[in-house]
């Protein structure tokens, strides 16, 4: 979008938030670049120039505006709609995979050489990894810095710099601050616009060693459906809803963590308890695609309300998102323990997995008990203690065995096509498991369950074709956003997945 400069002079004018995160103004006269939505009296067309990251402004030379902080705009909703390399490459540098395994690393995971990457991601995000990954850096180190009372070395490090030298030049020009009046800004409260335009601000942590922050998303947000699903589904000592959040464990590379998410109107708070604060980026990047946070909910309600059946349903509730996975591998072991079986049920399966085979956590706040068990630690179960039909078992530890040697990877580098055919080649899966997974573990918008049951008696009640060959006939009209078409007919039920919990 970002080469279209009279469009993006529109967005620019209007100060439209849909646009955070899509493209970037610099502006030439102050050397500085701000999100579309920034509060500030728009410059003159002929001072502005666009791009399409951060990073690439930060490369260009411009430093980021302390009104707006563009850095913390909503990511663009591209990368999640997406599943070719640049798309896969991006999600993975927003997972901090760069930071741990260098630009080789990258690479390997997507199967390319280092620099058809670096040629890919400069052609459309006009910055290569190592930028791309330096400006998640700064805006993890701000985090740091404005939200907690580390010594300024070990934010460093935990942001991923190498050296204290690179963390201070880095927020030096990225920020026009040094990190010492950075963290004095940020407890005068100077934290930025704030709410649905899509700032990442910070709210006070009360409690040492906890980190609060707000979640930008683009408005509209219906919560329902989004919470509902995952309190409905909690395992017991994994997930639980308290207090009006869904909190949870999350297992990461340095350690683990526990989060609690709360909607607000005008954002999701956010509250991290981390064991290393090195894993913040991936705990963040995870919260934000279990939540779907980066959706463009306007082009999808849009394409959805052409569709006369569905128009009712999403002027009701518009901004409907599809409630995702922080594990992809855990989601799809739980896919194959819901097979078949209510909720209450696919829970009591998997909470059995996670005493018996999880690691134990301490959760001073609440009733959090365990880390969902990795497939490594699942290989190893004995088939016969599963209280599930023979065929199933079977399933399961296939699944198992092929997540824990590699040969099934299921994550933000997932290419979809090829998950799909992996997945649908091990017994006992079909069509439903693998769209399933597709949808929630993969991220992939256009997943699509025309043999779900509840789709189907939605589908009739509302005079839509009810089998399922007619049902993807009839859905070719919705994609690519089928996912979310099928979020807006689940809903028509009364069940506890599309209500808050009380």
């Amino acid at each position: 979008m970002y080469t279209d400069t009279e469009r993006c002079v529109r967005a620019v004018r209007s100060k439209d938030a849909r646009f955070d995160g899509w493209f970037f103004t610099a502006v030439l006269t102050t050397g500085i670049y701000c999100r579309p939505s920034c509060p500030v009296v728009p410059p003159k067309a002929e001072n502005m120039t666009f791009y399409p990251s951060a990073a690439a402004c930060q490369q260009a030379g411009f430093r980021a505006c302390k009104r707006c902080r563009p850095d913390t705009s909503p990511g663009s909703p591209e990368w999640n709609a997406r599943a070719d390399t640049v798309a896969r490459a991006v999600r993975l540098i927003q997972d901090g995979v760069v930071d741990r395994e260098g630009v080789p690393g990258l690479a390997g995971r997507l199967g390319y050489s280092a620099r058809q990457i670096e040629r890919q991601l400069l052609a459309e995000l006009g910055a290569g990894p190592l930028a791309l990954a330096r400006a998640q850096r700064a805006q993890t180190a701000r985090l740091l810095i404005e939200t907690t009372g580390l010594p300024m070395a070990d934010v460093a490090f935990a942001a991923g710099f190498s050296s204290i030298r690179a963390f201070n030049d880095t927020v030096r020009e990225v920020f026009a601050l040094s990190p010492s009046e950075l963290r004095a800004r940020g407890h005068r409260g100077g934290r930025g616009t704030g709410g649905t335009g899509g700032t990442g601000g910070t709210e006070p942590a009360a409690t040492p060693g906890v980190i609060s922050l707000r979640l930008p998303f683009r408005a509209p947000l219906t919560p329902d459906n989004l919470f509902g699903h995952l309190a409905a589904t909690a395992v017991p000592g994994v997930e639980e809803w308290r207090d009006g959040a869904y909190r949870r464990t999350l297992s990461l590379p340095y350690g683990h963590g526990i989060v609690a998410l709360t909607p607000r109107p005008d954002h999701i708070a956010c509250r991290l308890s981390l064991t290393d604060p090195r894993d913040l980026t991936l705990a963040i990047s995870s919260c934000r695609r279990l939540l779907d946070l980066d959706a463009d909910p306007v082009a999808v309600d849009e394409q959805l309300r052409a569709d006369p059946q569905l128009t009712p349903l999403v002027d009701k509730a518009p901004g409907r998102r599809v409630p995702r996975t922080v594990d992809a591998a855990e989601f799809a072991v739980r896919a194959v323990l819901g097979q078949q079986v209510s909720t209450a049920a696919a829970r009591t399966h998997a909470a059995r997995l996670v005493t018996a085979h999880g690691e134990p956590v301490e959760d001073p706040e609440g009733g959090l008990t365990h880390l969902f068990p990795a497939p490594e630690a699942l290989a190893a179960l004995d088939p016969e203690a599963l209280a599930l039909p023979r065929s199933r078992r079977t399933t399961l530890t296939t699944l198992v065995a092929a997540l824990a040697d590699g040969t099934l990877r299921l994550g933000p580098d997932s290419d979809w096509d090829r998950a799909r055919e992996q997945l649908i080649a091990l017994p006992g899966f079909g069509p439903w498991t693998v769209e399933v997974i597709a949808m929630r573990a993969l991220g992939d918008p256009d997943a699509f369950l025309p043999t779900d049951l509840g789709m189907r008696r939605a589908a009739a009640g509302l005079g839509l074709p009810s089998t399922p060959a007619a049902l993807t006939a009839r859905a070719a009209a919705w994609r690519p956003w089928r996912a979310y078409a099928v979020q807006y007919l689940w809903a028509t039920e009364d069940h506890a997945i599309n209500h808050l919990p009380v």
